[in-house]
């Protein structure tokens, strides 16, 4: 059990504090998806490029959603106060970015 706690702990150093090497590092991935899944979405509204690649960007869309749901998942669990987080503005913005999926 202590070991679970061990886990709990380092990931919400990882996740949520940013002044560690380890929460900058998480945050910059973090903020290279979000861009790169705003990158597909606006492929996907060209027509031409949707029309021949939609099989790749519809599965990368789902990879992109995955991707947040687990974050958010992540977050929930080892944040000391889940219900908090998760009616806080960056929980409300985490859920509203998986919701439609």
């Amino acid at each position: 059990m202590s070991s679970l706690q061990d886990w709990r702990e380092r990931l919400f150093i990882i996740v949520f504090k940013t002044d560690t090497p380890a929460g900058r590092a998480f945050d910059e991935w973090l903020l290279i998806v979000i861009i790169a899944s705003l990158a597909v979405v606006m492929l996907d509204s060209i027509q031409e490029v949707d029309s021949q690649y939609r099989t790749w960007l519809s599965a990368l869309e789902w990879l992109f959603t995955a991707i947040f749901a687990g974050e958010y998942l992540v977050r929930l669990w080892c944040s000391p106060k889940p219900l908090r987080y998760a009616f806080s503005f960056y929980g409300l913005v985490d859920l509203l970015a998986v919701l439609p999926a």
